[in-house]
This record gives structure tokens, C-alpha cells and sequence, in this order.
């Protein structure tokens, strides 16, 4: 009894320490003021984007490596990820990676099935990846993590 709870306090701290961690890099790589945080829009923002703009971002997904055909799972519902994946195969991509760790990897598992028998007939699972992560802890060992990634393609 007492090691599920261990496991509980390890698996949510791991997940609040993660979420912190992508909170982050997507406050740092945005570089939006504190208006647009709170979702006031300028005119500026209601006008199409600019190939500044654009080039902007660009260069923001380059430096964290954000490959748009990678899709990570979390604590969302689980047909989010199914459109976020169906979206993507539909907008021209022909592999699409989903990837999860810890007690996501049941949901991202749910979500490759999902796509495959209901909304994209013709894909096909390419290759299954796992692995263990070790991740450092404030208080003081490391802990192991594991991990998922699906490989889906378009067949034809």
C-alpha cells in the first residue's frame, strides 16, 4: 500500500516538474508580453501574420527541435491527440510520431488504435520504441521514467 502511494507522489511530481519545464521553454520561445498572455489581442494581432512573423517561428521550432509530425501525449482527453494526429495526416504528412511517458503511455497507445480503426483506415504502425528516462529529482535520487513512441504512415 504504501509503495502505490510512494508511486503516486513520484509520478505526480514528476508530471508537475514536466509541465513547469514545457511551460517554460513556451513562455521562453514565445516572447509575448504580459497583454497577450492574458489574451488581449492588438490590432496587430487580428490582421493576417506577417512573413516576419512567420519566419519568427520558424526559427523558434528549429532551435527546440518541434517537429510538427510529433505528437505529445499528456494528461489531456484522449481525442485530442486522435485530432491532433488526423489533422496532421490530412495536412499532408505521410509518418506521424506519437510519443508519451509514464502513465500517459496507456493513453498514447489508445490514440494510434483510435486513428487506425476509426479515422485513418490506411495507416499503419511503422515501428514501437520504448525506453526508460532517468530524471533528476530535487530531493534527491533519480528516478526512472518510462517511455513510448509510436511510428504511424499513411499506407495506401
Amino acid at each position: 500500500m504504501t509503495d502505490e502511494k510512494t508511486d503516486e507522489k513520484v509520478d505526480k511530481k514528476v508530471d508537475e516538474k514536466v509541465d513547469k519545464k514545457v511551460d517554460e521553454k513556451v513562455d521562453e520561445s514565445s516572447g509575448e508580453s504580459s497583454d497577450k498572455s492574458l489574451g488581449k489581442k492588438s490590432d496587430e494581432d487580428l490582421n493576417e501574420p506577417s512573413d516576419e512573423k512567420l519566419d519568427k517561428k520558424s526559427d523558434q521550432r528549429s532551435k527546440h527541435n518541434v517537429d510538427e509530425s510529433t505528437i505529445y501525449v499528456g494528461k489531456k482527453p484522449t481525442m485530442n491527440y486522435v485530432l491532433a494526429v488526423v489533422t496532421q495526416f490530412n495536412s499532408g504528412s505521410s509518418e506521424i510520431v506519437i510519443k508519451a511517458r509514464g502513465r500517459s503511455i496507456s493513453r498514447a497507445v489508445d490514440v494510434a488504435e483510435i486513428v487506425r480503426h476509426r479515422f485513418v483506415s490506411t495507416a499503419t504502425i511503422k515501428d514501437i520504441k520504448i525506453d526508460t528516462e532517468q530524471l533528476d529529482t530535487d530531493e534527491g535520487p533519480t528516478i526512472n521514467v518510462s517511455s513510448i513512441e509510436i511510428i504511424l504512415v499513411m499506407g495506401k
